[in-house]
């Protein structure tokens, strides 16, 4: 008789419970083949709405709809087993009203089966976040650069590199702890700042371009592959794929033109009689 193992998916107090601890390996992923890999190795998959910067060419994420997250959310559910998966609300979601949010987040959670959702804004968004918590939402918060405010702070710029606006930030990730989210993101800050931060409150962070010191880390895992053109100063690249995938595709397409693809063992022959 044979025994099967269940392999028991991480939740968010799971992750709630590493402040201080292991660190936290988090990447993005958009898809079920690349979730499967990510699996392996990253204790959170965020669904993230730069997908629609990765996969869909947009300048911004401001474009990214509901119906987009809870399709790729899908995916990565069906690719993935032991992650936390965690999908970003994206804009117009969830800033009218804490009902609003609410609703979009229930939507999310209910058909993708996702175990939490993440939403960007500090102080302005507390209450929605403690909103959602008391109604059973896991909530990770997102303070630093919020990409979806582009069209106020105008360019995708490093938050808190002067003293004078540390208070701002600290008090965004304060608010949001404070509030009931199991965990925050910290992006693009200066890096005393975030290891300030990491310091004062509860829960855990995780930085993007922000320190060493927080609990965890993410990147886009395009960003990180060497797939994608440009990328901000704070990515490193522990892959190179780009040049790879193109000499593949270069590699067939001269195969085909010059009819060496299909071959002989790539065709089907008839049945012998």
């Amino acid at each position: 008789m044979s025994v099967q193992q269940d392999i028991r998916r991480l939740t968010a107090p799971d992750i709630r419970a590493r402040k201080n601890g292991d660190p936290i390996v988090m990447l993005t992923s958009y898809h079920a083949h690349t979730a499967r890999l990510v699996d392996k190795y990253c204790d959170v998959i965020l669904v993230g709405d730069s997908l629609g910067m990765v996969m869909h060419g947009l300048e911004t994420t401001i474009p990214v709809t509901l119906d987009m997250m809870i399709l790729q959310g899908h995916a990565v559910m069906r690719g993935s087993k032991q992650a936390l998966v965690v999908v970003d609300m994206p804009f117009g979601s969830y800033e009218q009203s804490r009902e609003q949010a609410f609703a979009s987040c229930a939507r999310v959670l209910k058909e993708t089966t996702c175990g939490a959702v993440k939403l960007e804004g500090g102080v302005r968004m507390a209450e929605t976040i403690r909103f959602l918590a008391e109604r059973g939402v896991p909530v990770m918060a997102h303070v630093g650069l919020t990409p979806q405010a582009i069209n106020t702070i105008g360019s995708f710029k490093a938050q808190g590199r002067d003293e004078a606006d540390w208070g701002r930030i600290e008090e965004d990730a304060k608010a949001v702890a404070e509030a009931g989210a199991f965990s925050v993101v910290i992006e693009a800050v200066a890096e005393p700042l975030a290891r300030k931060i990491t310091g004062q409150i509860a829960i855990p962070t995780i930085g993007i371009g922000a320190s060493p010191a927080c609990d965890g880390q993410v990147l886009v895992l395009e960003d990180m592959l060497g797939l994608s053109p440009r990328v901000p100063k704070f990515v490193k690249r522990y892959g190179d794929l780009g040049p790879g995938i193109e000499a593949a595709i270069r590699g067939y397409a001269e195969e085909v033109r010059s009819r060496a693809f299909p071959g002989p063992d790539h065709v089907y022959g008839m049945r012998k009689k």
